[in-house]
C-alpha cells in the first residue's frame, strides 16, 4: 500500500467541481415489460420517415385514448385495465418516451396514485416509480402536476396508506437530481412549518412498524437524496434535535440494504459539514464506532491493539460478518475519509484504532474500487500531517495544474481498476 506520504484529500474519491453529496440510484420495476397493445412496431408496407411519423402518431393517439379511463368517475374495471396498460408502457424506454408527451395522462396518473381503493392506485404508483426512474421524465412529471411531491409525501407519512412504499420509491427516484430535489424540499418546508415534514419523515424511517402494510425502506434513499440540500443537513446536524443519533443504529439494519444504504448515504453527506466533525466524533454522537463496526470482521487482535479500539469493536464474535453490500462499504469508508478532513479529526480517528479495522478490511476486500478507497483512507491515517495552513483538507484550494494532475491520476486509477476487473472476468458495463 506504499509508505508514509502526505495525506490525500478526503474528497479525492468524489467527483470534483460537482455536488459533494451522494444521490442513490433509481428504482425501476424491471419486471414490468411492454405487453400486447403497447407501443407497436412499424406496419408492413411503411418505410422511412413517413412510416415513423405514422407510427408515432398512432402511438400518441393510442395513449390519448387511455385518458378517459383514468380520470375519476371512470368505470372501475376499465380504469384498472387502463392503469395496467400504462404500467406496462413504463417498463420500456419507448413507452416512457411516448408518455412524456401526454401531460394530461401524466396528470391523471398522478391523481389516480393518491386515490383510495377501489381505484387502481397501486398500479398508478408503480407506473410513477418507473417514470421517475428516468431522469428525462422529471421535468414532465413535475410540470404536469406540480403538487405531486407534496401529495406523495402525505401518502408516505400516512400510517394507513397501503402503497406508501411505492410513493416513497417515486420520491426517492425524483429526488436523485438537485433540481427536483430542491422542488421537493420547497414543498416539504412550505407544507410543514418548523420542518415538521422532515421530523415526521425521520420518525417514519426510524420506526419499522410505522406502517403495518408498507415497510418504507425507500425512506432511506429519499432522506439520503434530500441531504444533498444544506438546509436538510442543518436539520440533521442540529444538536438539539438528536436526529443523527436516531439514525446511527440503522447502519446495522439487517432487514433491508435499501434502508441501511440510505442511512449510510445520509451520514456520509452529513460528514461534509466539517464544522460539525468535533460534535460527530465526540461523546454526544460518537459516530466512528457505528461507521467502523460494519467494516469489521472476525479477526483477532493482540491485547494492546484491542485496547486501542472502541469498546463496541472489541472482542467481536468469531462469526462477525462485514457489510455485504460493496456500495455501502464504500460509503462508510468515504464517510470516515471526510471525518479526517481536519487535524483533530485525523488524530481522534487514529487514536480509536481505525487503522486496525481498515487494515484487515483492505486484506479481505474483494471489490477493487472499494479496496482503492480503503487504501486512500489508510494513506491519510498513516501519512505525515500537511504543512501549516493546509490542515483542513476540505478547504484547501487546489491549483488548476494540480487539479489536472489529480484528474489524470483518477483516470489512471479507473483504467487500472477496469483492467483488474477484466482480468477477473467481471462483466463490462
Amino acid at each position: 500500500m506504499g509508505g508514509k506520504n502526505a495525506p490525500a484529500s478526503p474528497t479525492s474519491s468524489t467527483p470534483r467541481r460537482n455536488s459533494n453529496t451522494v444521490a442513490h440510484s433509481a428504482l425501476r420495476l424491471e419486471s414490468v415489460a411492454e405487453t400486447a397493445g403497447g407501443v407497436k412496431g412499424p406496419a408492413s408496407g411503411l418505410s422511412g420517415e413517413r412510416g415513423l411519423l405514422e407510427q408515432e402518431a398512432g402511438a400518441d393517439m393510442e395513449a390519448a385514448e387511455l385518458l378517459p379511463f383514468l380520470v375519476p368517475g371512470a368505470r372501475a374495471d376499465l380504469q384498472a385495465a387502463a392503469a395496467q396498460h400504462v404500467l406496462a408502457l413504463t417498463g420500456s424506454g419507448s413507452g416512457r418516451t411516448l408518455l412524456a408527451g401526454q401531460a394530461a395522462l401524466l396528470r391523471a396518473l398522478a391523481e389516480l396514485a393518491v386515490v383510495p381503493a377501489p381505484a387502481p392506485s397501486r398500479d398508478a404508483s408503480r407506473a410513477l416509480v418507473n417514470l421517475a426512474a428516468d431522469p428525462g421524465m422529471h421535468r414532465q412529471l413535475l410540470a404536469a402536476n406540480p403538487e405531486l411531491p407534496g401529495r406523495l409525501l402525505s401518502c408516505v407519512l400516512d400510517p394507513q396508506w397501503p402503497w406508501a412504499e411505492e410513493a416513497a420509491a417515486v420520491l426517492a427516484n425524483l429526488s436523485r437530481e438537485l433540481a427536483p430535489c430542491a422542488a421537493l424540499m420547497e414543498k416539504v418546508l412550505a407544507a410543514e412549518p418548523e420542518r415538521l415534514g422532515l421530523e415526521r419523515l425521520v420518525n417514519a424511517l426510524c420506526t419499522p412498524t410505522y406502517n403495518a402494510a408498507a415497510p418504507l425502506h425507500y425512506l432511506g434513499p429519499l432522506l439520503s437524496n434530500l441531504s444533498q440540500q444544506a438546509e436538510v443537513r442543518a436539520f440533521l446536524l442540529d444538536p438539539d434535535r438528536c436526529v443523527v443519533q436516531r439514525l446511527l443504529p440503522l447502519t446495522q439494519y439487517t432487514d433491508s440494504s435499501v434502508r441501511r444504504g440510505g442511512v449510510v448515504g445520509t451520514l456520509r453527506n452529513c460528514c461534509f459539514e466539517h464544522l460539525h466533525h468535533k460534535w460527530l466524533l465526540g461523546p454526544h454522537v460518537d459516530i466512528l464506532p457505528f461507521l467502523l463496526l460494519p467494516l469489521a470482521g472476525p479477526e483477532e487482535f493482540s491485547e494492546e491493539e484491542m485496547n486501542r479500539l472502541p469498546v463496541d469493536l472489541q472482542y467481536l464474535s468469531p462469526d462477525k460478518q462485514r457489510e455485504p453490500d460493496a456500495d455501502i462499504r464504500k460509503m462508510l469508508i468515504e464517510a470516515i475519509m471526510l471525518l479526517t478532513a481536519t487535524a483533530p479529526g485525523r488524530q481522534q480517528i487514529r487514536d480509536q484504532g481505525a487503522y486496525l479495522i481498515l487494515r484487515e478490511l483492505y486484506n479481505w476486500e474483494p471489490e477493487p474500487d472499494v479496496r482503492m478507497s480503503c487504501e486512500k483512507l489508510i494513506q491519510v491515517l498513516i501519512g505525515d500531517e500537511p504543512e501549516v495552513g493546509m490542515e483542513n483538507l476540505l478547504e484547501v484550494r487546489v491549483p488548476e495544474d494540480v487539479e489536472h494532475q489529480l484528474q489524470q491520476l483518477d483516470q489512471q486509477e479507473q483504467l487500472e481498476l477496469a483492467q483488474e476487473l477484466r482480468g477477473r472476468g467481471a462483466p463490462q458495463t
